[in-house]
């Protein structure tokens, strides 16, 4: 008995498959590159505005500390000890900054266990 031949596979052309290839490298580096940005773009927007806001925030606190001490001590700090007030509010200032930079670099909860 005969063995049967095996039905002849569609062959594409060599143009075919250099469309075909260029397509595949196309939509590749659309889904590797151009998705992710797009879908940094919420990330970058949402971490501005809180950037801007908590400026504003310690912009006003430092302040609004200086201008406090100011008040409460006007007759205490007079003449050569003008500059405590300044002083209190670059602390304060200073201790923002600590903050600030302490809880950027600790690790997320689902990391430290």
């Amino acid at each position: 008995m005969a063995s049967p031949q095996p039905a002849p596979a569609d062959e594409k052309s060599t143009t075919e498959v250099v469309s075909d290839l260029f397509e595949l490298l196309k939509n590749y580096a659309q889904q590797e590159t151009i998705d992710p940005i797009r879908s940094l773009g919420r990330f970058v927007g949402y971490g501005s505005a809180a950037a801007l806001v908590l400026g504003i925030a310690g912009t006003l606190l430092t302040v609004g500390v200086l201008r406090l001490v100011q008040v409460e001590t006007r007759d205490l700090l007079d003449g050569n000890w003008s500059w405590v007030p300044y002083m209190a509010a670059l602390v304060v200032c200073g201790l923002l900054t600590v903050v600030s930079l302490k809880l950027i670099r600790r690790k997320p909860a689902s990391e430290r266990s």
